[in-house]
């Protein structure tokens, strides 16, 4: 199974309807990144109008709270972490992992906080993890002793692949503002679990983001092979393209994994232009 989705569910330019944006997204996509709990813990009724919206196989990555994460360092937060678990049960099956986005200060000396936090996760949920310090990509040790951590507890790590955006200086000021607050580090290609999540970003250019993917596309069909359940978050700099581009990333790797379960027929108010 490949999931594909964006960083978003409503964008000015993909042409929703004004009321039920998730429900039209959930209908071009079969996965989306949650970032809006990353500012706060929803309530348990926005989280239960989420799963009204949308089918039992759309996947959310949901984010963790900036308290947890960025405030707190994952330390002392056993009560706000069961808050956040409560508060997005009604996803159900929707919920495909808990996305621990760490500060890019958090680095190779903080793992032990990190470990201690996913031991004391409640072991029905699935994690995955999102470091941004440089010395987890440039330091082979570090890695390793990352994935060590991680794989104590099943979890993923999530790289986000900037590769494409920094192939070359920005053009427009989307561009230019990604290039300041996107990560700048190496690409990563390892698997740990039968669930890897890749975020990948490219440009304004929908050719430089296609030509960019080659590699993706070839890893995603490499993990498919082997049983893996990938899935993949589309982002350009704006994100008006993004959701089109999900799609085609989709239809690409169906072209050489012809089992692979089509997309749901898109819904639209007034149609974005595909491909």
């Amino acid at each position: 199974m490949l999931n594909v989705g964006c960083a978003q569910w409503t964008h000015a330019a993909w042409g929703q309807p004004s009321r039920d944006k998730l429900r039209s997204y959930a209908s071009w996509c079969n996965a989306v990144e949650s970032n809006t709990t990353f500012y706060a813990t929803p309530s348990p009724s926005a989280v239960a109008n989420w799963a009204a919206q949308t089918p039992p196989d759309l996947r959310f990555v949901v984010k963790l709270p900036q308290l947890i994460t960025h405030e707190r360092r994952l330390t002392n937060v056993d009560a706000e972490l069961r808050a956040f678990l409560s508060a997005i049960e009604p996803l159900g099956p929707r919920n495909h992992a808990v996305w621990i986005q760490l500060p890019a200060a958090f680095s190779p000396t903080d793992l032990g906080a990190l470990a201690a936090f996913l031991h004391k996760a409640p072991g029905d949920h699935r994690y995955a993890v999102e470091v941004r310090h440089p010395a987890f990509f440039d330091d082979p040790r570090a890695a390793t002793n990352l994935e060590r951590v991680l794989a104590r507890s099943d979890a993923e790590w999530i790289p986000f692949d900037t590769g494409t955006l920094f192939a070359r200086r920005p053009t427009s000021f989307a561009e230019r503002d990604a290039w300041m607050k996107k990560p700048r580090v190496a690409r990563r290609t390892r698997a740990l679990t039968g669930h890897p999540i890749v975020r990948y970003i490219g440009r304004d250019s929908v050719a430089e983001t296609v030509d960019g993917w080659g590699y993706l596309v070839d890893l995603v069909t490499t993990w498919l092979s082997e049983g893996r359940s990938p899935t993949i978050f589309l982002h350009t700099p704006d994100n008006a393209e993004a959701l089109n581009l999900a799609r085609r990333f989709h239809t690409t790797v169906a072209a050489a994994v012809p089992t692979l379960p089509p997309l749901p027929e898109p819904v639209e108010a007034e149609p974005p232009t595909l491909f």
